[in-house]
This record gives structure tokens, C-alpha cells and sequence, in this order.
């Protein structure tokens, strides 16, 4: 009899968790454009603003909150619409920096920071897992007076997140619905606002049933391994886990000693496992990983790297069928 197939690819999307669904379908039972001023708009906005509250609660975050489309939509406002001239980034951004900032600069140890300038850094890497130390980096960056952007969209729920001056989250990374995200804001003094909704900062109607599904998943949390398992995983790889600092617990970088990542893909899919070759946006693609080149991986390597991320549902009997399906791979 055919085993169940195992879904080992969290960083891109992480399935919907149940908690999420039930609040967007209550959501969907009481929806109107929150921005309408008659009593079924004002009941909306105020289930709008309660998720807004409560995702700022279970993330700790103390300032203001601006909901988007998903991290891609928060980057772009981040990146456009601060009130500062120069756009620095570091070599490892997701691809979303990169084109929401096409003409930003890579960040290297002689390039200065003033307070005329937004700095990208990525809290946890999505090809990886390695955890950036932003908050060492904060304490450096701080007396130039430049303003600290950072991309949590794989950290958010999973880890404490930096004291950035703003920070961007996805829903669907930690298992609520696709289509919503929040760049969360020090100050919104920060950025030039555009008009139109979440206090004139962003355009298009709020996705209120959105909302509300990603605050249920924020708050439901609970995950189907614990740290020891998924860190005892880890090491069954040695020296096939590409490591480049602090890791992650859920996100790995793996590379077989002889097989192509794209022949590791066929074989694994074939074998059950849904697995990818680096971010979504890149992994169907033969070109080099951009990322894996900046940590200094060699070309030979990187073209036998995948990616395997586990997420919020993934079991423990998932991840022993993972381990003895790739000792099995020749």
C-alpha cells in the first residue's frame, strides 16, 4: 500500500492550519469593505483592527502595523516609500529585495551608513536556515543613524524577532492563508504615505478574513515536533548539511555527495517528498543559486544543494521517512 507523500517544503508555503480557516470563514460570514462607513463596514474594520492588536500581541511588537498582500508588498513599501535616499542590502536578500529595490546597493565593509539610509537585512536566510545576528548588528548600525529593515517572513512565529525599525512577515509561512502579510512599522513617521487605506500607506481594500486567519494561526502555534527532534534530524546529515553560522531548526541546506539537485528533486518526488532546490521563486531554474553563492558555496556544490523545510504539521515519523529515504539516494 502506497505511504501518505511528505510535504518538506514550509519555506515556501506551509499548509493552512485549521485554526486559520475557522476564523476566515467567520471572516467571510461577516465581510464588508472595513473602510465603509455604514454598521456592517464598521463591524468589519472592527474585526480588522482586534486581528491588528493581537498580531502586534503575539509577535511583540510595540509599534504600528501596516497589513499588505504578503512579504513581497511589505518589502516594496519598505523600500519605496522610506523617507531615505540610499537603499543598502545585504549579498543574501530573498530575490523580493532585490526587485522591489532593482538599483539598491550590496552591503560590503566599505560601504558607509548614514542616517539618510534604509538597510535590508534578512532575519533568518529561506535557502539555509542560517540566523542572521541582527541584533549584534543593530548595536553597530544604531550611532550611524540608518534605519534597519529586516525580512522575518522565516522567522515570524518562530523565532523572537530583532528590535528592527521595521519589519516584514508572511501568513503563509507559519501556516495561514496566502494573501496576507504585515510590515510592521517603528514609526510611521518612517515612510511617506500614498493615500488611500491603513492610514494612507497602502492602496487596495484590507483583507479582513485574511487578517483574521493569520492572527489564528499566530496564536494557535503549536508545532507536531518539538526542538530536540527536529535538531537531532539535523544531525543525522553531517557533513551533507550546509551550515554557514547559527541554524535554524526548520530550514536546511542539503548536499548529496554526488546527484544533481534536480535529479534529487525527480527522485524524491517520485519517492514522496516534496522538496525544493532553493526559494520558490528561483528553485525551477539551472542557474546557481544567488544565494548560495554569496555564502561562498562552490558551484559543483551548490548544484547538488537542495532545500528541505519543515513546518508546523510535519511529524516526527516524517522526518525518519526523510532521513531514510535520502541514506537510500546513490
Amino acid at each position: 500500500m502506497n505511504q501518505p507523500r511528505i510535504y518538506l517544503d514550509h519555506a515556501a508555503s506551509s499548509p493552512l492550519r485549521p485554526e486559520a480557516r475557522a476564523a476566515m470563514e467567520e471572516g467571510f460570514r461577516l465581510w464588508a469593505n472595513p473602510s465603509s462607513p455604514h454598521a456592517e463596514g464598521r463591524k468589519a474594520k472592527a474585526a480588522l483592527e482586534d486581528a491588528r492588536e493581537r498580531i502586534k500581541r503575539a509577535l511583540g511588537w510595540e509599534g504600528e502595523l501596516i497589513f499588505t498582500s504578503g512579504a513581497s508588498e511589505a518589502l516594496s513599501i519598505a523600500l519605496n516609500q522610506a523617507k531615505a535616499s540610499r537603499r543598502i542590502v545585504s549579498a543574501v536578500e530573498h530575490d523580493a529585495v532585490f526587485r522591489a529595490a532593482p538599483d539598491a546597493q550590496v552591503y560590503s565593509d566599505d560601504v558607509a551608513l548614514d542616517d539618510d539610509t534604509i538597510f535590508a537585512i534578512q532575519h533568518v536566510n529561506s535557502e539555509t536556515g542560517v540566523i542572521n545576528p541582527v541584533g549584534p548588528m543593530l548595536e553597530t548600525i544604531k550611532p550611524t543613524g540608518a534605519k534597519v529593515l529586516s525580512d522575518c517572513a522565516q522567522s515570524a512565529a518562530k523565532l523572537g524577532l530583532p528590535n528592527a525599525d521595521m519589519l516584514v512577515v508572511s501568513a503563509h509561512k507559519f501556516g495561514g492563508p496566502i494573501g496576507i502579510g504585515a510590515l510592521l512599522v517603528r514609526d510611521y513617521n518612517l515612510l511617506a504615505p500614498v493615500g488611500g487605506h491603513e492610514r494612507g500607506y497602502r492602496q487596495g481594500t484590507e483583507n479582513m478574513p485574511g487578517a483574521l486567519g493569520m492572527v489564528a494561526a499566530l496564536e494557535a502555534g503549536h508545532w507536531a515536533t518539538s526542538a530536540v527532534s527536529r535538531r537531532e534530524f539535523s544531525e543525522q546529515f553531517g557533513s551533507a548539511l550546509q551550515s554557514f553560522g547559527e541554524q535554524t531548526d526548520y530550514i536546511f541546506a542539503l548536499a548529496h555527495p554526488s546527484m544533481s539537485a534536480q535529479a534529487l528533486l525527480i527522485r524524491l518526488d517520485a519517492m514522496g517528498f516534496a522538496v525544493s532546490a532553493g526559494s520558490a521563486c528561483s528553485s525551477g531554474t539551472l542557474k546557481k543559486s544567488r544565494v548560495l553563492d554569496a555564502f561562498g558555496v562552490s558551484d559543483e556544490v551548490a548544484a547538488r544543494t537542495i532545500r528541505v523545510s519543515i513546518g508546523w504539521n510535519t511529524t516526527s515519523e516524517d522526518l525518519e521517512r526523510f532521513a531514510d529515504a535520502w541514506r537510500s539516494l546513490t
